[in-house]
């Protein structure tokens, strides 16, 4: 009995945790041994080793297509009180343990607990409830326009999971400013980043450690308090800063009725006509403003809103000279029904 209890505490010792290498092992000892086992009792023809792995594999699962099968009365006491009830264990187990680690990768996912090595993809940092939902959203239908695709990425602070499964990946970290958190969202290798947090004074701290982390990404900050985006300025003025324009909208709509719906309709992607942007090629030609208002009208109906030259894209020229030229390099605005994904550059000559 104490021997029993022994061997008892020893299986249950190796096999509770249930490692693959367990079951690896646990694996072949079940074939050596029923192989052993009809060898003995004459299964000759369940022993060929091609014949008795599939034999084995069809038995032990309970799937049973029948083409091969016990002759003898040893043989089928064997299969019986052995190999099928022992085999339908292993199968049982090898079932759950792929289960387990299928919702253990997909709750490790989802509670953004994942490395991740995307490269060139859109990083949102912060949360805000219905906002950030939103902006998600949008985000994703914009990218939808786009003829390259860009992985939306979401990292946050906040004590959430993932709130667009299949659809964004998702980080969770405990600080916007600690290197090892903020690899696991690759943030050197973000094209985009947008921050938007409760909190202006993490804002500031985020957006300082992401310029100083990934130079060349193109990064947004929210600011709830107007004082501060000077500040960031100073620091960073590649950092493009976006304070609340409520007001504003409201004074425009107090003297010029319809105002509000006008900036919604061209930020929102979900109604009418819409703000894009687009770099001119290096391999278009200096052109006019005139033309180019011209030929947007004409060949894509659009409208030309201004162009930001390339060593200055937060100074854009709005509603410029038709003499003005556009050269290689800058960026136009423009407000069209959908993102125009291919311009023929020349037909602006």
């Amino acid at each position: 009995m104490l021997t029993w209890q022994k061997l008892k505490k020893k299986l249950l010792h190796y096999f509770s945790d249930t490692h693959w290498y367990t079951i690896v092992v646990l694996l072949f000892l079940y074939g050596i041994s029923s192989w052993g086992l009809l060898l003995a009792t004459g299964e000759t023809a369940l022993t060929h080793p091609i014949d008795f792995v599939y034999w084995l594999i069809v038995t032990g699962s309970t799937v049973g297509y029948g083409d091969y099968s016990p002759s003898t009365f040893a043989g089928k006491l064997v299969v019986a009180l052995y190999i099928i009830p022992v085999g339908l264990s292993i199968f049982a187990l090898i079932v759950g343990r792929i289960a387990t680690w299928i919702s253990f990768k997909w709750h490790k996912n989802n509670k953004g607990l994942n490395n991740h090595m995307t490269e060139q993809h859109i990083l949102i940092m912060g949360w805000n409830g219905e906002r950030t939902l939103q902006l998600l959203n949008l985000l994703i239908k914009e990218n939808d326009q786009n003829s390259v695709k860009s992985e939306i990425m979401l990292c946050v602070r906040k004590d959430i999971t993932n709130p667009l499964p299949g659809q964004i990946e998702f980080v969770k970290v405990s600080s916007f400013n600690r290197d090892e958190d903020m690899d696991r969202a690759n943030v050197a290798e973000a094209k985009t980043i947008l921050i938007d947090n409760p909190d202006d004074d993490i804002t500031m701290t985020s957006a300082l450690y992401c310029a100083k982390r990934n130079p060349d990404a193109h990064i947004v900050a929210y600011f709830n308090d107007e004082s501060l985006v000077g500040l960031l300025k100073d620091h960073c003025p590649n950092v493009e800063c976006t304070p609340s324009v409520a007001v504003e909208l409201l004074v425009k709509s107090a003297f010029d009725p319809g105002s509000s719906l006008l900036h919604h309709d061209l930020l929102s992607v979900d109604a009418g006509q819409e703000q894009y942007s687009v770099l001119v090629p290096d391999t278009a030609s200096t052109m006019s403003v005139e033309h180019l208002f011209l030929g947007l009208k004409r060949h894509h109906n659009a409208i030309f809103v201004g162009f930001a030259t390339d060593h200055d894209d937060h100074n854009i020229h709005v509603n410029p000279d038709f003499n003005e030229q556009v050269n290689p390099g800058d960026r136009i605005f423009y407000i069209a029904a959908r993102r125009i994904n291919e311009f023929n550059w020349s037909s602006f000559q």
